[in-house]
């Protein structure tokens, strides 16, 4: 048993209180990779932003669960390196899917998990998750769950078809359950492709599909029913169209990928909804920065050469989500 304390971690408990009161929210990065952690540490501390680092049950079984625990361990220290005295760094699992997965992930010094069950019947969610929470807080690990389904890929999570979380269950769900925050589906979606073109219209001056608006009116009747609440949003990447260009421009093809607004999960950011995730953007970011050093440097073969300006178009866009959209940055 591996404590996240012994690593410098924190859970998401007070980190979650205070974004609620202040009116911003926390950035839920995802990692698999060195330099993908060694961006999000050097955009938290240039920022003074907490940070979530997010690991999936894919990202555990590519980078193996004791390396990214010790890659965790070695953020903490890193941030202290960087000149950041007290970071407040949460290793929480993205969408655990099992009760064993959730206890693996506690036993070996995660600060946070999430127990996915909004594909199971709702009694069944319930269940999960409370047995869950019941190990997870005795090792005072906080646990996200999630009410509602998010349409898109990510990982092994998938879904044809979103359905919104219900304000009338919420209450009797996070009271239940004991659950420390509740993932919501209001319209945001997993992965690149985030609404087919058919759910979007067109801009007619640039062609550039425009999705449809997030449903503030669910949100707002979920934070009347439970206020104070921390609310999480999944599926929330933007798809900068600069990076998808750059990607298309030298050799991809990511035709018609779309995301969420920025300024609608700026929005977002104001109100219980403390935490926001963001992995397809960190994505986007470092395979423009990729291809396009290849494209102009055909003889680079040092993985070097090319991962550096990947890491550095990573810390740059998580730098812009913690100021301009996330507002989390002067917290520490």
């Amino acid at each position: 048993m591996t404590s996240y304390k012994e690593l410098g971690l924190v859970n998401t408990r007070e980190m979650f209180a205070k974004a609620v009161a202040g009116g911003y929210a926390i950035p839920a990065f995802n990692f698999n990779t060195l330099e993908q952690m060694q961006a999000i540490i050097q955009a938290a501390v240039e920022t003074k932003s907490p940070v979530i680092m997010q690991v999936s049950k894919g990202a555990r079984n590519y980078a193996n669960g004791t390396i990214l625990r010790y890659m965790a361990q070695g953020a903490v220290e890193y941030a202290k390196e960087l000149g950041c005295e007290k970071p407040q760094i949460v290793l929480h699992l993205d969408h655990g899917d099992t009760f064993e997965l959730c206890k693996d992930c506690i036993d070996n010094g995660f600060s946070s998990v999430m127990i996915d069950g909004s594909s199971l019947p709702y009694e069944e969610n319930i269940a999960l998750t409370k047995k869950v929470v019941e190990y997870a807080h005795k090792f005072d690990v906080t646990v996200e769950a999630e009410l509602g389904v998010l349409a898109g890929v990510e990982d092994e999570v998938a879904s044809e078809v979103s359905h919104y979380t219900k304000p009338e269950e919420v209450v009797d769900f996070s009271t239940r359950s004991g659950c420390d925050s509740l993932a919501i589906s209001i319209g945001t979606s997993h992965g690149a492709y985030k609404f087919t073109p058919e759910q979007c219209t067109r801009d007619p001056k640039t062609g550039k599909l425009v999705p449809p608006p997030l449903a503030f009116d669910i949100l707002h009747e979920i934070e009347k029913k439970l206020p104070g609440f921390p609310i999480v949003l999944h599926g929330s990447s933007s798809v900068p169209q600069d990076e998808v260009d750059t990607i298309n421009a030298h050799g991809g093809k990511l035709p018609d990928a779309v995301g969420i607004p920025e300024e609608q999960l700026r929005e977002a950011s104001k109100s219980a909804v403390c935490k926001i995730n963001i992995d397809s953007d960190s994505r986007l970011a470092m395979t423009a920065a990729i291809r396009k050093h290849f494209d102009e440097k055909p003889g680079d073969f040092d993985p070097r050469q090319y991962l550096k300006p990947a890491r550095e178009n990573m810390k740059k866009m998580y730098i812009h989500k913690i100021v301009e959209v996330l507002g989390s940055n002067d917290k520490l």
